[in-house]
């Protein structure tokens, strides 16, 4: 009913907005900016819930979901926010062991650090652009995680190569805990989509809250 009278009057939507996010993302692309949403929207209230799995958004009251990667097919509308560039990289410690590596097919005597897919429960191969071409290796790896926080903090300690959102790496790039490889050869881009259900109206309040977050990405990674 608040949506309906809202549409009808014109007023700015009001209510309880319920998402999940991957929290490091949200930490650092929205979380700033929310004192600015709510000044333009004080009467929003935002339950914010932070995970990577997958959400039955019906079933659990959920409005719409902010996750990184490519999606497999499900029963939402996925609308595209932003594409995140990747970096490959490892400790300087590595380095030290295993050597710089020279070309992304000439890997041998490399390992890397396993990351499990949320999506599939494999662990992922590393990407590399070559020419237009997407090229894949997986390499030995001794380590295999599930989480992002530990996949960055393994590396650190020099246990193998990973590939990882740049924005994310900057800081260990700064303090020389994690240094750039095969930079000619990046990922692919990581996609960032927020997701809703098909069978369910697109409120105004969620209206509002993805075209906000479709702002400030593009508004983050064009001052970034």
């Amino acid at each position: 009913m608040e949506d309906a009278e809202s549409a009808f009057s014109g007023a700015k939507p009001k209510g309880v907005l319920r998402v999940d996010v991957q929290g490091r993302l949200a930490r650092r692309f929205l979380l700033p900016s929310l004192p600015r949403f709510f000044a333009e929207y004080p009467g929003l209230e935002l339950h914010m819930s932070e995970g990577d799995r997958f959400v039955d958004l019906l079933r659990e009251g959920v409005d719409c979901v902010l996750r990184v990667g490519e999606l497999a097919d499900s029963e939402m509308i996925a609308r595209r926010v932003a594409l995140l560039p990747e970096v490959t990289c490892a400790a300087p410690s590595y380095i030290e062991r295993f050597g710089m590596p020279e070309r992304w097919d000439r890997l041998q005597g490399h390992r890397m650090i396993g990351f499990h897919s949320s999506a599939t429960g494999y662990v992922l191969p590393l990407e590399f652009q070559v020419d237009g071409t997407l090229k894949t290796a997986t390499l030995p790896s001794v380590l295999s995680v599930n989480a992002a926080e530990s996949y960055s903090a393994a590396a650190k300690l020099g246990l193998g190569i990973i590939q990882v959102p740049r924005w994310g790496a900057e800081e260990a790039f700064a303090e020389g805990s994690l240094v750039p490889l095969l930079e000619d050869t990046p990922p692919s881009p990581s996609p960032v989509s927020l997701l809703y259900p098909k069978s369910r109206q697109l409120t105004p309040r969620v209206r509002v809250f993805i075209e906000w977050v479709v702002r400030e990405f593009k508004s983050s990674l064009r001052t970034s």
